[in-house]
């Protein structure tokens, strides 16, 4: 499995937030997201934002903790990751 999660930094929505990737398919994270009840309105195109409540469970279940720089990186190496300029251009399209 190559379902990765990032360190949880992102304060919002008074939690803390992770990005959870798959480096091998969106099809593989959905599924991995899906098994573990995350709910489909947590999805942005190529991660799922997750809570800090979250985070160890989703490890125990096979997630793979890395560095949000690591996380980008292999998401980038994968041809899966939706750049900044992409997600502008997919919200202008409504």
């Amino acid at each position: 499995m190559t379902v990765l999660i990032d360190t949880p930094l992102w304060p919002k929505h008074g939690t803390v937030w992770a990005h959870l990737v798959s480096d091998r398919s969106i099809a593989e994270l959905r599924s991995f997201a899906e098994c573990m009840g995350l709910p489909p309105r947590a999805f942005d195109l190529d991660h799922y934002d997750v809570p800090i409540e979250r985070y160890d469970e989703l490890v125990e279940a096979g997630a793979e903790p890395v560095s949000p720089r690591e996380l980008v990186r292999r998401l980038a190496a994968s041809g899966l990751r939706v750049t900044p300029r992409e997600r502008r251009a997919r919200s202008a399209l409504g």
